[in-house]
């Protein structure tokens, strides 16, 4: 028996949960036409062997054929979500881990445009600003079949096997009811906060009745809206004493602020660059004025802060989902004594800002999860030792070289700066993208655990590779920044990366062109208006960083905003020449023969990067494969065999931005899927 306090199991009513970690209910958008089929079961099961006590799917499933996913969440109100369930619960507890689903009707937080495009409904006819629907304002039998809903999909997943079964109450149609600003009715649901509740509790008390009492019924609910004329500290408090009181409820799973906007989101799931576990105190507050059963996650990225959240007793059950996104493992590595080995979440939110554009949700630099079939998290050895050789020690080189080695390949990489990391050094320079260092870090602690031969300070030239004598050279050597993209006056520009790393000084008056819509383009604007200058980021595209997303956007907007930013989108930096001491900037437009001028003293550039490639060129006239690579054995799995020339010395690869410029992810699934089968 372990004294870790993660470790010691829990009793929540009849169920013995083995230990004090869980996955709280999220949407990875993996379903299948609504249903949880293999992707989905692979997702969870692999986190079910690793360890984690409880496993709470779906963010939110839906109830209601009214209650549109605006991305691809599982269907509760369809029968046949039931056998799916039952083999994702079935196989999970075989496992020793406990399965919960959560459950909403989406109210006013969807769209009327979705699958049947039926009415959106809210307690009030009052606006979601995210989904942009105008809803209709509920009648008394659209309250009551709601009711119904949520009874019947309730008792699908009882009859799945599933454990139990939590209610979404933020943002949803469930605390729709119980926000003022959303609730526009008049009595028995609206007015007081008692009526305001009255939803919830007749929704709670048809579970019970069609479920019975030992069936696990939780509420994940927001205890302070955070937002003007919204529900307050002293309306949670009230709210988490009505939910205990009822005798209804076996847990309450709580979090603090709304998520109606996409700044509001990201303060209840905060991101990279803002505080760890910032709502632990207040979801504390709640457990020890209640007495009650209490689960609570937001950024508890690592073990140290979840233990503290037990051994404190602020929570009884604490949430670690987007680390068990990054690492699968994470439990089992505890259990071990081998936390030096977690592959750290780093906050990118690359996971949840996929899903919010219409994606399934990926890790930044997990490229297995969501990938449970085509790319297992744990890594086969190989049937014989190669010497591999990698050029570059960025992501995609880092990987690389994990990989390898942990199959047990002989491995050396070159790299030409004095330590690894690439553009990740660049961006995590950055206070806010800091913790994106701990990518590189892990990798290199990995390699170094494995013996990697890292030659540092060299830029490798062919005799440098060929004295290595591999079978096998990736070429990770990344790319540098292209800003030769105007008719006139590319000499007169710097690029994003000039600023980020300080070799540029930022001007007074400074115009940022941004036709790549990546960190890079809002980092050096961010950095450039600290100083004090007034920025401009124009863009040719509609809309500026979409390659950012939502919530990533969120801490650079309050930054930029607040200093002396302006935004001008669709429209196209066509030249620049010098006016006096200054640079006179022509932007031109593709929707007609428009322009307009500015008048600045500084020009910065963001459009992506050239790959840096000449050793590869140099190297493939002495491969086997001259460089090809079979593209469908890279997606499928299998053994590069393509050998063009078999009379070369060893089989040659390129690897992220080597190739094109591309992100982080990209990277770093090159590395994994090419190398994992060499």
């Amino acid at each position: 028996m372990s004294n870790d306090p993660l470790l010691q199991p829990y009793q929540l009513k009849h169920l013995t949960l083995r230990n004090r970690i869980m996955i709280t209910s999220h949407e990875p958008a993996y379903p299948e036409d609504g249903m949880p089929k293999d992707r989905y079961r692979a997702y969870h099961v692999e986190r079910a062997r690793a360890g984690v006590a409880l496993t709470m799917t779906a963010g939110s499933a839906s109830v209601a054929r009214d209650s549109p996913p605006v991305f691809n969440n599982i269907l509760a109100w369809k029968d046949e979500v039931v056998g799916h369930m039952r083999k994702l619960t079935d196989a999970c507890h075989d496992e020793g881990c406990a399965v919960m689903i959560q459950l909403t009707h989406l109210g006013r937080r969807t769209r009327w445009d979705k699958a049947d495009w039926l009415p959106v409904v809210s307690p009030s006819h009052e606006r979601e600003a995210s989904h942009r629907a105008f809803p209709k304002r509920m009648e008394d039998w659209d309250i009551a079949r709601i009711i119904e809903d949520y009874a019947q999909a309730a008792e699908r997943m009882q009859a799945a096997g599933l454990d139990g079964v939590e209610i979404q109450a933020y943002g949803h149609l469930m605390d729709q009811f119980w926000s003022p600003l959303t609730n526009s009715l008049d009595g028995p649901y609206g007015g007081d906060l008692a009526n305001r509740l009255r939803f919830t509790f007749d929704v709670l008390g048809a579970i019970r009745e069609r479920c019975g009492e030992k069936f696990i019924l939780g509420v994940r609910y927001t205890g302070d809206e955070d937002l003007p004329g919204g529900l307050t500290r002293a309306d949670g408090m009230a709210i988490s004493h009505a939910l205990k009181d009822s005798g209804l409820v076996d847990f309450l799973n709580v979090v603090k602020g709304h998520i109606d906007t996409d700044a509001g989101l990201t303060d209840v799931i905060p991101i990279q660059g803002m505080r760890n576990a910032p709502h632990l105190d207040f979801a504390g507050e709640i457990r020890a004025a209640t007495q009650f059963p209490t689960f609570h996650a937001a950024k508890i990225p690592d073990v140290a802060t979840a233990r503290h959240a037990i051994a404190s007793g602020k929570l009884d059950m604490v949430g670690m989902t987007r680390a068990h996104i990054a690492d699968p493992h994470l439990v089992r590595k505890v259990i071990e004594g081998r936390e030096d080995d977690i592959r750290p979440c780093v906050g990118a939110n690359y996971c949840l800002d996929r899903i919010y554009q219409g994606g399934m949700a990926l890790c930044l630099h997990n490229p297995s999860t969501g990938r449970e079939l085509e790319q297992p998290h744990l890594i086969a050895p190989a049937p014989k030792p190669k010497r591999i050789t990698v050029i570059g020690a960025g992501p995609a080189g880092m990987e690389a070289a994990r990989v390898a080695a942990e199959r047990g390949h002989v491995v050396t990489v070159f790299e030409a700066a004095d330590q690894p990391g690439g553009q990740i050094r660049l961006t995590a320079l950055q206070e806010r993208r800091r913790e994106m260092a701990s990518i590189i870090a892990w990798r290199m602690e990995q390699c170094e655990k494995r013996g990697v031969t890292f030659r540092f300070n060299t830029y490798a030239e062919a005799a440098d590779v060929l004295d290595t004598d591999p079978d096998e050279v990736l070429i990770a050597t990344g790319g540098l920044p292209d800003t030769e993209v105007l008719d006139a006056g590319n000499d007169l520009v710097v690029s994003t990366w000039d600023i980020l790393s300080g070799d540029v000084r930022p001007g007074r008056e400074v115009l940022v062109y941004d036709d790549a819509g990546d960190n890079a383009g809002l980092q050096a604007a961010d950095v450039i208006s600290a100083s004090g200058a007034r920025v401009e980021i124009v863009t040719p595209d509609r809309s500026f960083a979409p390659e950012v997303m939502a919530m990533n956007l969120v801490p650079y907007m309050r930054s930029l905003q607040a200093r002396d930013t302006r935004f001008t989108v669709s429209w196209r930096l066509k030249s620049v020449r010098r006016q006096g001491n200054q640079l006179s900037c022509t932007l031109g437009s593709d929707y007609g023969d428009f322009s307009r001028e500015r008048l600045v003293d500084q020009v910065v550039v963001n459009h992506g990067t050239l790959p840096l490639e000449d050793l590869y060129f140099t190297l493939k006239p002495l491969s086997r494969n001259l460089g090809a690579v079979d593209y469908e054995a890279l997606a499928t799995g299998g053994d590069q065999a393509l050998a063009p020339n078999p009379e070369g010395r060893f089989r040659l690869f390129r690897l992220g931005d080597a190739v094109a410029a591309r992100n982080t992810h990209a990277a770093i699934y090159d590395a994994l899927r090419l190398t994992r089968d060499l």
